[in-house]
């Protein structure tokens, strides 16, 4: 067993990394004196894992109830949290009650977000199963529904108890998917180390054969990135933000596709618009951005595509939760490994960033 532990203070919490779910009893007995469990998690993963998870767990003593809803990013929603705010109280379960997030980062957010509003807070875990969750999303405690179109605008701030990851769940993932989780890990290696982006890019062949050392290494290092970021800054009032490389772009690209393109996959584009910024600032090279685009390329995430209206792009950024004082709020590369926030970033040059991705 792998594991790293994140200092909240008396939120603190471990990160555990596993081939198999068979170490999760024992990790939660480990965290809490919980009887009453719901696992959350929706129609794919239920399928797939819902019953060995519920079984492994009913096997030890626990009560379980599970609550499944239909997958995808359209039903995260508030009618969703409701319905699973509706599955703890018909589970008459209390404030030492707790949540176990079963899936992707739908899952976790609205599970997450279901926790720290049912009866003002309750403990809750995540037990990531894409990519994309294993790498960032399961980890820091961010939680929040999409509403009026626009993405993760509702939230709150709730850590989890614990982070249990199986990297064995990576092998059922779609093609898919897994390219839309590459797209954080190469985020990860952009804005904090360049060691491990160049680790993407030397063993890619490991990654996509989805060899278990590898990929326990790989999730370990982003999980590691993102720690000692959020750690410094949980509710994301300085350093955190560096997070958002390839968001402020990227997530009006996912509500101007109308989330029928994965958020890795408009991370990837943001990333590449964001580096044409910084590129055309002096900030990076040519080369720099170039090597970027490989990288991302390598991993099959897409460097341009055909794209919405401007104006529709433009109009999601200007509801973009991270704008501050009527500015918004960009991450620009200084280099391979580093990055900084700017707040001047003009709509010419967003124009420009969004014809250099575009494929019309």
């Amino acid at each position: 067993m792998d594991k790293l532990s994140l200092d909240f203070g008396e939120n603190s919490y471990d990160i555990l990394f596993e081939r198999d779910f068979d170490g999760l009893v024992c990790a939660l007995k480990n965290i809490a004196a919980a009887k009453k469990l719901l696992i959350v998690t929706d129609e794919n993963v239920n399928t797939i894992y819902g019953s060995h998870v519920r079984e492994l767990l009913q096997c030890a003593g626990y009560d379980v109830c599970v609550h499944s809803f239909p997958a995808g990013e359209e039903n995260k929603n508030m009618q969703t949290i409701l319905d699973i705010c509706s599955s703890c109280i018909s589970h008459r379960m209390d404030r030492k009650s707790m949540i176990i997030a079963l899936g992707g980062g739908v899952v976790g957010d609205m599970a997450g977000f279901a926790a720290a509003i049912y009866m003002r807070g309750i403990p809750f875990v995540q037990v990531p199963t894409t990519l994309l969750s294993q790498s960032d999303s399961s980890v820091g405690g961010k939680t929040g529904i999409d509403f009026a179109d626009n993405k993760n605008i509702l939230g709150a701030f709730h850590q989890p108890r614990l982070v249990y990851i199986n990297v064995s769940v990576l092998k059922t993932l779609s093609e898919r998917e897994f390219i839309s989780g590459m797209g954080e890990v190469v985020k990860h290696g952009v804005i904090y180390d360049k060691h491990f982006f160049e680790y993407l890019k030397f063993n890619a062949d490991k990654v996509k054969e989805l060899e278990p050392d590898t990929l326990i290494h790989m999730v370990k290092c982003n999980c590691t990135i993102k720690a000692d970021v959020v750690v410094k800054d949980e509710k994301e009032n300085g350093l955190r933000a560096i997070l958002n490389f390839g968001h402020t772009i990227g997530h009006a690209l996912e509500s101007a596709f109308h989330f029928k393109m994965t958020h890795g996959a408009c991370v990837g584009l943001g990333m590449c618009a964001e580096g044409f910024i910084a590129k055309n600032r002096g900030m990076i090279s040519q080369n720099e951005l170039d090597e970027i685009k490989e990288v991302l390329g390598t991993y099959k995430i897409p460097t341009s595509s055909l794209l919405p209206k401007y104006d529709d792009i433009f109009s999601f950024m200007e509801n973009d939760k991270k704008k501050a004082d009527g500015r918004l709020k960009f991450i620009l590369p200084t280099a391979v490994g580093s990055v900084m926030q700017v707040d001047d970033v003009t709509r010419d040059e967003i124009h420009s960033a969004l014809s250099y991705i575009d494929e019309k």
